[in-house]
């Protein structure tokens, strides 16, 4: 008999329909010689510092280096305290029980470091001996099952990829642990601290500062209005100024002369190839510029299609695809024919010239890039059906030929200043017809130039002065602070540091997703439009560590690709945690010698009793007489409201207009936050119409 241990009951059933164990009990199917079991994702973890008998924050107690590290069931908040999850329990004893009847196991968790660890977690507690194999598989449809248990591993086969999941759980965990209390104690408040939490949380607050202290200068620049064989097109100046009235002088003198000569003319063809396969993080960064979705939700919709077997494992962090699959690419695109949504892009596909860019053996990591599978779906919900379309349009692009231009620029002077144009001409469409996307977003469309040669004289047909200003860098969106975490390499200062981490970023793509929505639960940053904004308490974090090591990007992606290498073989797991281990002892005393500057609250009296003192918290705003019982909370419909505003709301009755909160029915909406006179407050809407919040 062997065991079968998968990480979701979904996955668990597909595998055990497909060996024939179709006997249901409670916990798991059997039959056929087999019995199918799972795990909730991580069912096990690292013990927490109350199990080894610590409880609280004791400046005495830190560093806390466990040694060695215990292993405990998952807990839950219950009350103040944390308890074990009782289906946690329930699910081991079945996976113990059934570990127990068979002689060997099959690992059927997720292909990758998470799956891997997942099951060596349980192993490892349930102190189990029998001897395992691997089930590498990167999509589950039928075919791919059944090639992967024809194609068993061994076990040990993944021993690093193992080591690297739990160095880099146990980096966490000492990281985490101990900044976070050591931060706390100095602090004298409750703060969260992580390995990439923390540097990640750093490129936020960096960039918002740069962008929020960033002086706008005013420059203006002439553009020209011209017309030749019927075709108007525009040129601007080269020269900025500073002074407006020195840009009106000299359109004066321009438009007085009324000639502007063309100096310079080059035409250049270039070949523009088509874009990779996705990735994940590639897939979250388009779904957050397209569709506005969170890497979060964008990873569980791509989970969701990968469970209904109709895309390849999502959680990748390759672009491209292995040899061998090649062969499967034509059925695949074949397939998509059945997809309405699809048919006219498969019609622009030039068959029997794909474009083999994307096989290269040696660049595929544990999965290849995400493709879609033989499966077509026919109706899926609104969110996944847009994911599904991404993924397969950006196959049919990526089997495409380049983009081949010819871009012309053109200089021309005009009483001694030099103006310049940009035309652009698609010579053959290539792999930009798939969506019939020609120009880069971001960037104006190139105009259409009639033929134009060195010494033409042009008319000016216009003229204009524009009056524009210099841009801050802009704030990070999703998609944007995804492109960060990915090459934080490229962030890094010092060059030799830079060239040793290039592509190398901080967490995994399995990971980022988290690791952003964990910045959002701790209150350390919000949403502003696409933006993301830190909150007062995530600049009071930044500003305390920001001169630290547990902020610096370039530390966190040197143990990122030390973990790379564990995984490889090529690196010593223990090496890497002593490594931490001193890390963490001196970050410990780095942080306890620190103070963070307490907010300054304002002193405001409470609305409805009109005696008492408020008291400010991050979440809520309320009277400190418990008789009064007046309360605000600080987040209304999505919004934080800044002290500026709580302020605005107790002494004027009124807030400004408060931008992009979301009714409960998902629908933006603006209006002030008033404050009547019974203390109770309502919605203003530009029309004047009250409503009760």
């Amino acid at each position: 008999m062997k065991a079968v241990i998968a990480e979701k009951p979904s996955v668990a059933r597909e595998i055990a329909a497909l060996l024939g164990a179709t006997d249901k009990k409670d916990g798991y199917l059997t039959g056929s010689g087999y019995q199918v079991t799972w795990a909730f994702g991580h069912l096990i973890g690292l013990a927490m510092p109350e199990d080894y008998g610590l409880s609280g924050f004791q400046k005495e107690a830190l560093p806390i280096l466990p040694n060695p590290f215990l292993l405990t069931v998952r807990k839950v908040k219950k009350d103040k305290t944390y308890v074990p999850d009782s289906g946690a329990l329930k699910q081991l004893k079945v996976i113990e029980q059934v570990i127990g009847r068979c002689d060997s196991i099959i690992v059927a968790t997720d292909a990758g470091r998470e799956g891997e660890l997942i099951f060596r977690y349980i192993y490892e507690y349930l102190k189990c001996s029998k001897p395992f194999q691997r089930l590498w598989i990167s999509s589950l449809t039928e075919k791919a099952i059944k090639q992967g248990f024809d194609n068993l591993k061994a076990g040990s086969d993944f021993d690093g990829l193992y080591q690297a999941g739990q160095g880099r759980s146990k980096a966490d965990w000492l990281v985490g642990i101990n900044a976070s209390q050591a931060l706390s104690i100095s602090g004298r408040g409750v703060y969260s601290l992580g390995r990439v939490q923390t540097p990640t949380l750093a490129l936020i607050c960096k960039r918002y500062l740069e962008n929020k202290n960033f002086t706008v200068k005013k420059y203006w620049q002439i553009q020209l209005g011209h017309r030749k064989e019927f075709l108007d097109f525009k040129s601007l100046s080269k020269t900025k100024w500073e002074d407006k009235k020195l840009a009106d002088d000299t359109l004066k003198s321009i438009e007085r002369a009324g000639i502007a000569t063309i100096t310079a003319v080059e035409n250049k063809t270039f070949s523009e190839q088509p874009p990779l396969l996705f990735d994940l993080t590639g897939l979250q960064k388009e779904a957050n510029k397209k569709l506005g979705l969170s890497a979060e939700e964008t990873l569980n919709i791509a989970q969701s299609l990968y469970e209904k077997k109709f895309i390849t494992y999502p959680r990748t962090g390759s672009k491209y695809i292995p040899e061998d699959i090649w062969t499967e690419i034509p059925a695949l695109v074949r397939s998509l024919e059945a997809k309405t949504s699809c048919k006219e892009a498969i019609g622009k596909v030039k068959w029997g010239r794909f474009n083999k860019r994307i096989v290269n053996d040696v660049k595929v990591t544990d999965h290849h890039g995400l493709l879609i599978t033989e499966k077509i779906p026919s109706a899926l919900p609104a969110k996944e059906d847009a994911i599904y379309d991404m993924i397969a349009l950006r196959l049919l692009e990526a089997l495409s030929q380049a983009c081949s231009k010819e871009v012309t620029d053109i200089t021309l002077q005009a009483v001694h200043y030099d103006f310049m144009l940009k035309g652009c001409k698609i010579l053959e469409a290539g792999w930009r017809g798939i969506k019939g996307n020609f120009t880069e977003e971001d960037s104006e469309p190139a105009q259409e130039l009639p033929d134009l040669k060195v010494g033409d004289e042009l008319k000016i047909k216009d003229t204009s002065v524009l009056e524009k200003k210099t841009k801050p860098p802009v704030l990070y969106t999703e998609a944007g602070l995804l492109s960060a975490m990915e090459n934080a390499g490229k962030e890094i200062a010092n060059e030799d540091e830079r060239k040793a981490l290039q592509g190398i970023g901080i967490g995994t793509p399995a990971t980022r997703a988290a690791i952003i929505e964990t910045l959002f639960k701790r209150d350390y940053i919000r949403r502003e439009t696409k933006s993301l904004i830190p909150t007062e308490k995530g600049l009071q974090v930044y500003e305390a560590v920001k001169d630290k090591r547990i902020a610096d990007v370039a530390m966190t992606a040197e143990w990122e690709m030390a973990l790379q290498k564990i995984e490889n073989n090529e690196a010593d797991a223990m090496d890497f945690h002593q490594s931490m281990e001193a890390y963490t002892s001196s970050i410990t005393q780095e942080l306890m010698n620190i103070s963070i500057a307490s907010e300054k609250h304002p002193e405001l009296t409470c609305p409805k009793c009109k005696s008492q003192k408020l008291l400010i918290r991050d979440k809520v705003v309320k009277c400190t007489d418990e008789t009064c019982s007046w309360l605000q909370f600080r987040n209304v419909c999505g919004i934080q409201l800044s002290l500026l505003e709580i302020e605005n709301l107790v002494n004027k009755g009124k807030t400004s207009l408060i931008k992009g909160m979301k009714s409960k029915a998902g629908k933006k909406f603006d209006a002030y936050i008033v404050l009547k006179n019974n203390g109770e407050t309502s919605f203003e809407f530009e029309n004047n119409k009250y409503k009760k919040k």
